[in-house]
């Protein structure tokens, strides 16, 4: 006899994989009374239940099992007994895509572009409001919902790979269903469900699908950290002790530096371990086990659904950080040569540093975390361009940052960008000044590590005025009905716009033609006379940057630089296609640069 809420059950992951690395699996049943039942397994070749965890509520049963590498793909068969009636669910267990362990993350040889996706594109007017979810389309207030959706990134992937851009990262499109300020996707309310406005699982999957058939891959934002206060599990709590302070608000401290400061109170690690970030956002305990595991297999499970080539962590030290090398080493391993980036927002390299793999800490913590946010070059180069030339103004805040390297285990794999969702475009922060964001993006597109650019960056987009969140994520031209202005098609495009659109353009396709300017070796120079100078080189080339931050041309003499010209006598300038001559000296236009490919004659 089977139950006749059948229907009702919510299992999660709703399905998993054989010839994983990992080879057990934890799968969450939720339904009313289950944890009243009598749950088991019928005979399945290379899969045993391991046992069955219940928690404080009679709402969860949490089933465990070992895949043996012999195990195919098939459907498992769970019998749920009551007292008067057996349900009987089906388990799908799939097999997974070829060579998917073995997936390449984002690396040196990617540029990412970052999508707000509600700001980006409108491709589907019909799932602007969903019925069902608390939040409407609100497309005139800066904190409402837009509209953009899945839909209207697919449309735009051929701009996104002209532009030289191959891989995306959208901030979160997973379910917020919040009564307002949803769009930012940051309070999930279904860690497996892709919120209705913005498309589909499988919707979600045909955009990776899509991207990938352009070269282009996907990185999913991650939160870790906390949920929406409208998840389910927040009025029904698998266990007393899944939300942090007892499920009521205590709002973090925001000391970052408490988890590597060798004299701080357990007081103050808690309270910014645990804090909340705001009311409508519980904190999530990662030290329970069953949540961990969640989380864990969350991760796991969107990789292989949606083939991604990298995650990126929102706010990753505010989680528990023995649960983070968990998490990390997990992921991993099932990917070796996957990618994931951390939010640490601290511009202090030694903070930062801290979370690394390979980094060697004081107090013994072991990080497997292969990639972090190096928000010290951000503010640097920000200031640099700001300010007066001195000897420790200027130039000079970004050649410290990068001297400040030896600090990382792995500089190359550190994720570099001018700005992004949380802070104001750098057209803005630099007053702008198109000559200044040009030199900006030349320096970020020809520096190491793996460069980031928010969307519309590369078009001037501007919240002068506003350091408001919904000013900052403001629509993409031409992403919504009645734009006067379209990115995509150049209409309406002023012509410092279209400078800035062909700048980036050219400095992407050099950095895919020239290997030395992603994973070359960097050698800079002290900043002088305004000029601030590096050179990228391996086996096949050598390419000097030089940077000139003055409002008249500055000549200057390349003598300096015959550690690395080694004799070279001419060049050639790849911004402007021209020859020159790099033998005495060099002239660099105001505010302008050259990067200059060295020809061994």
């Amino acid at each position: 006899m089977r139950h006749e809420a059948l229907k009702a059950y919510q299992v999660e992951p709703q399905n998993w994989w054989v010839g994983m690395h990992h080879p057990d699996l934890q799968i969450m049943i939720r339904q009313a009374n289950v944890a009243n039942a009598k749950v088991s397994l019928r005979p399945y070749e290379g899969v045993k239940l391991l046992g069955v965890e219940r928690g404080d509520s009679d709402n969860y049963v949490f089933i465990n099992l070992h895949i043996d590498e012999s195990a195919q793909a098939g459907e498992l068969q769970f019998d749920v007994s009551y007292q008067h009636a057996t349900d009987v669910l089906s388990y799908p267990l799939l097999t997974r895509h070829p060579q998917s362990a073995a997936r390449q993350g984002f690396s040196t040889k990617d540029i990412i572009y970052l999508i707000n996706p509600d700001r980006f594109a409108n491709g589907n007017p019909d799932n602007d409001s969903v019925k069902g979810l608390y939040e409407q389309a609100r497309p005139d207030f800066k904190g409402g919902r837009h509209g953009g959706d899945l839909q209207g990134i697919i449309a735009r992937l051929d701009y996104i790979k002209d532009m030289g851009f191959t891989q995306l990262w959208l901030t979160p499109v997973r379910e917020n269903n919040m009564s307002e300020y949803s769009y930012h996707g940051y309070a999930m309310t279904d860690f497996y469900k892709i919120d209705p406005r913005m498309g589909s699982n499988e919707q979600y999957r045909m955009f990776t699908q899509a991207a990938a058939s352009r070269g282009i891959g996907v990185i999913m934002d991650m939160v870790l950290n906390h949920s929406g206060l409208n998840h389910w599990w927040v009025k029904d709590k698998p266990t007393r002790d899944w939300l942090n302070f007892g499920g009521e608000f205590s709002g973090t401290s925001h000391a970052r530096q408490t988890i590597q400061d060798p004299h701080a109170s357990e007081f103050d690690k808690k309270q910014f371990n645990d804090g909340w970030f705001v009311p409508t956002m519980p904190d999530l305990n990662q030290r329970q086990p069953l949540l961990a595991t969640y989380l864990i297999q969350n991760a796991i499970w969107w990789v292989e659904y949606a083939n991604l080539s990298g995650i990126r962590v929102d706010t990753y030290s505010y989680s528990d950080k023995a649960f983070l090398a968990k998490w990390t080493e997990r992921v991993m391993n099932e990917y070796p040569n996957f990618n994931i980036v951390g939010e640490e927002w601290s511009t202090n390299p030694a903070t930062v540093s801290y979370w690394q793999r390979g980094k060697v800490n004081q107090d013994g913590y072991i990080s497997y975390l292969p990639s972090v946010m190096d928000f010290s070059l951000q503010e640097a180069l920000v200031k640099a361009l700001n300010e007066e030339e001195s000897w420790n103004t200027g130039w000079v805040r970004v050649y410290q940052s990068i001297a400040n390297d030896f600090l990382y285990p792995d500089t190359n794999n550190l994720l570099i960008f001018l700005d992004n969702h949380d802070m104001s475009r750098i057209f803005t922060e630099l007053g702008q000044d198109v000559e200044k964001t040009q030199l900006a993006m030349t320096l970020l597109l020809t520096t190491r590590g793996i460069p980031q650019i928010y969307y519309g960056s590369e078009v001037l987009l501007d919240n002068t005025g506003s350091h408001d969140h919904g000013d900052i994520r403001i629509d993409f031209p031409g992403g919504f009905e009645g734009h006067k202005q379209d990115a995509v098609s150049g209409t309406g495009l002023s012509k410092e716009q279209h400078a800035m659109q062909r700048h980036v353009r050219t400095l992407a396709q050099l950095r895919k033609k020239y290997s030395a300017l992603s994973d070359g070796e960097l050698v800079h120079f002290s900043p002088y006379d305004g000029v601030y100078s590096y050179i990228r080189r391996d086996k096949s080339h050598s390419i000097l940057v030089l940077l000139n931050k003055n409002q008249t041309s500055t000549t200057i003499n390349m003598t300096r630089y015959q550690e690395v010209l080694q004799g070279v006598k001419t060049a050639q300038d790849l911004l402007n296609n021209v020859k020159t001559n790099v033998s005495e000296s060099m002239e660099i236009p105001k505010m302008g640069s050259k990067v200059l490919l060295l020809k061994h004659d």
